[in-house]
């Protein structure tokens, strides 16, 4: 996707070094920065100079290959390999990727054990991009569903950013509607900010503005009134772990907007590729739901009249915050999982059909 004309994706290896687009600048400063060892990797997936399910699991990838690259001893393969993994506790791409990288380089002689590493590491992503352009694919059919009924500008409420800077490239929410865009389908999306750290008007109607895409920014809570006025014909979200029952756990507030949309009649749809679905966990009560440091509510950054990035607290010196990240949607409220394979129910027989072993 474009950032001022030029393409690009969220992760890439060159010179001996994985290169991010550090998301934490965005979208006053455009950044890239370069990750040169695993400590570095785990660094930028905690403070989220990189986030978005796929791209941690990208970024955990080439993680593990960094530290091949610095010392391809086994033990320390390993621990790098756990230290990935405890980074962020709720996105199960990240874990997966790991998983997955361990498992291609056992056994590996060790003079090879570096190029299996950064070849695995962008098989990973270039999978990824492949999927989230197949994603946009199948999703772009329930948008033109939407326009041949309507024959005028398609309304979607997204949560979140599940954009491009979520993935490699793409997006998993935001695939179809630049799939419609490309198509010529009128779109006109609206952004929630998505307190904390505002991933929505920082992010997603960045992309959205560089794609040329008209989009709106409109307060979290204003999703439900917009639902009312019928001025949404679709919501689209991402997610950080699917069960395999098609429970959805995905950014804090998507749960309030599913039951909105529920409401309203609104479809309801969630974006994933499969490396997103965990099959392991049968109840969402066992999901480990990460809870950040409060700063990410009680201060906001912006840019001042100097150019310059500021932090400011916005709360009274003296009060508490919970800063939970995510929240579950049960699969009752989901009108449809739109993944690489196909749009199924949200459902153990849904997913079984797509996903067969």
């Amino acid at each position: 996707m474009r950032i001022e004309g030029k393409e690009y994706r969220t992760i890439w290896f060159e010179n001996n070094v994985v290169k991010i687009i550090d998301q934490t600048k965005l979208p006053h400063q455009f950044v890239i920065k370069e990750l040169k060892t695993v400590k570095d990797a785990i660094n930028a997936i905690k403070v989220m100079e990189v986030r978005g399910a796929p791209l941690i699991g990208g970024t955990a990838a080439y993680g593990l290959a960094l530290a091949v690259q610095e010392n391809n001893d086994s033990e320390f393969i390993k621990k790098s390999a756990k230290e990935l993994i405890q980074s962020r506790p709720t996105a199960i791409n990240l874990k997966w990727a790991v998983d997955r990288m361990i498992k291609k380089l056992t056994g590996i002689n060790s003079n090879q054990l570096l190029n299996v590493a950064l070849n695995e590491a962008k098989e990973i992503c270039d999978e990824d991009e492949k999927f989230c352009e197949n994603i946009g694919v199948n999703g772009l059919k329930v948008i033109e569903e939407i326009y041949n009924k309507k024959k005028d500008t398609v309304n979607i409420l997204t949560h979140c950013n599940a954009g491009w800077l979520a993935t490699i490239n793409w997006g998993t929410a935001t695939s179809p509607i630049y799939h419609a865009h490309k198509k010529g389908i009128p779109v006109h999306v609206w952004v929630d900010e998505t307190r904390p750290r505002n991933q929505g008007a920082n992010l997603t109607s960045y992309e959205l503005n560089e794609e040329e895409i008209p989009n709106t920014i409109i307060a979290d809570n204003t999703g439900g009134i917009l639902m009312q006025r019928g001025e949404v014909d679709m919501c689209i979200v991402g997610t950080d772990r699917t069960l395999s029952n098609g429970d959805v756990c995905n950014k804090i507030g998507t749960y309030l907007k599913a039951l909105a949309a529920y409401d309203n009649n609104v479809p309801f749809y969630v974006a994933l590729p499969s490396s997103t679905i965990d099959w392991d966990i049968k109840d969402a009560k066992d999901i480990p739901i990460e809870e950040r440091n409060s700063e990410e509510l009680s201060h906001v950054e912006g840019i001042d009249e100097n150019n310059e990035i500021k932090k400011v607290l916005i709360y009274p010196t003296k009060s508490k915050a919970m800063n939970l990240a995510f929240d579950v949607t049960p699969a009752k409220y989901v009108t449809g999982l739109i993944t690489e394979r196909g749009i199924s129910e949200a459902s153990s027989n849904g997913l079984k059909q797509l996903f067969k072993k």
